[in-house]
């Protein structure tokens, strides 16, 4: 399991228990995190889990595959930590993650 924070635009943190080997975007839809819709459950074909990945621990996530670059081309306000978080899988190493959602997605 791990903690993984999730920091809505206007700053409120949600911290949820995640079991290894889902992804951080049902960790979070699970908890009903505001923010990460997962419109299409999961299978990299939208961008409504679109987030931020502070920078201590974008290698930790790795990077993105090229599915994945081509939904970000179509979510508001992309930057180089974005990722959708249906395409990271939850494990012992995230444990303490911290991830941010931007703001108009809420």
């Amino acid at each position: 399991m791990a903690k993984i924070t999730f920091i809505e635009h206007n700053g409120t943190s949600h911290v949820v228990e995640a079991e290894n080997g889902v992804s951080v975007m049902r960790a979070a839809v699970d908890h009903n995190v505001p923010g990460i819709d997962g419109d299409c459950g999961g299978e990299c074909a939208c961008a409504t889990c679109h987030v931020y990945v502070e920078a201590a621990w974008q290698g930790v996530v790795g990077g993105r595959t090229e599915t994945e670059e081509t939904m970000l081309s179509f979510a508001a306000a992309t930057q180089d930590n974005s990722r959708l978080c249906c395409q990271i899988t939850v494990s012992d190493a995230l444990d303490g993650l911290v991830v941010h959602t931007p703001d108009g997605q809420h």
